[in-house]
């Protein structure tokens, strides 16, 4: 493993989530400014309406900070075919922005169309034949901007468990985005998930997790915002993930796209105002004992 490895933030480590009533919602100024003095220079794109809709004034916002887009997150209705429609078409909207503010990669997660992520109905064989082929439009769509889809595993969706994964890698051909933390929480060890299906790593989401918080989260005992804010996702090096072993794996087997630093965060009002950057910087630090090197925290 003797190139750098490409680097990348997301607002989500500074505690900018969808969901409502997630905790505080720092400035965006000021997280990607605190992403810039860490020293990185590429970020995912954030909820929608975090930064600005309108592709000149994205551009600008990054620019200003030295910044550029690597992806963005979508959740959207992948299973009900009552709500194809519009789930194409938000995909169309989302796709138009990541592409005119530079990005290359769109991270599809197959939302329930329940708010939050802690209540998870199961899908029937239709409903899981509409989410394979709505999948697939949605690569479409991506393509003709330019953009790859990969899809996200992650909890409080509809491929969350071990068995919905493979029954998603045995189903499309889409790749994965490889969140460490989200598959760990859903049971899916993703250091084997890499080795078994190299050719599936289409993007890699690097966090780290406290196994005791992900059992409780993944028997029910506690939601998934509330792990989040007991420190569910510490920096990289603290937790029970084995980082070094998933990074050379996926280097190993080829892989040269993003490491994006996610490590999902709520800020209640009382929290110091320093701890995302704080945290960030110690997963750095920690990628760049295991590479070697300093990492590419740019393209």
């Amino acid at each position: 493993m003797t190139a750098a490895v490409k680097v990348a933030a997301a607002p989500i480590s500074w505690g900018v989530c969808e969901v409502p009533g997630w905790g505080t919602v720092l400035d965006a100024d000021v997280v990607l400014g605190e992403m810039a003095s860490l020293g990185l220079r590429a970020t995912e794109l954030g909820p929608p309406g975090y930064l600005p809709e309108d592709p000149a004034r994205l551009r600008a916002l990054l620019a200003a900070h030295g910044l550029e887009l690597v992806g963005g997150f979508l959740a959207i209705v992948l299973h009900d075919a009552d709500r194809v429609r519009s789930s194409l078409d938000e995909a169309d909207r989302a796709a138009a922005l990541l592409a005119a503010g530079g990005a290359e990669v769109l991270v599809l997660a197959a939302a329930t169309g329940l708010h939050g992520y802690d209540e998870r109905p199961e899908l029937g064989r239709a409903e899981w034949t509409t989410l394979f082929r709505t999948c697939a439009d949605v690569a479409a769509i991506a393509e003709r901007h330019g953009l790859r889809t990969v899809l996200h595993p992650h909890v409080g969706t509809h491929v969350e468990r071990e068995a919905e994964v493979t029954r998603f890698l045995d189903g499309s051909p889409l790749p994965l985005c490889l969140d460490t933390g989200h598959l760990v929480i859903g049971g899916t060890d993703p250091v084997d998930l890499a080795r078994r299906h190299p050719g599936r790593v289409g993007h890699v989401h690097l966090k780290d997790v406290r196994a005791d918080v992900a059992d409780r989260v993944r028997s029910g005992d506690l939601g998934y915002a509330d792990a989040v804010r007991e420190g569910l996702y510490p920096p990289l090096g603290d937790g029970d993930v084995d980082v070094e072993r998933l990074v050379g794996s996926v280097r190993d087997a080829g892989y040269e796209g993003w490491f994006v630093l996610e490590q999902d965060t709520a800020l209640g009002p009382d929290d110091a105002g320093d701890v995302p950057s704080r945290d960030t910087a110690r997963s750095l630090a920690h990628l760049h004992q295991i590479v070697g090197r300093p990492p590419a925290v740019g393209g």
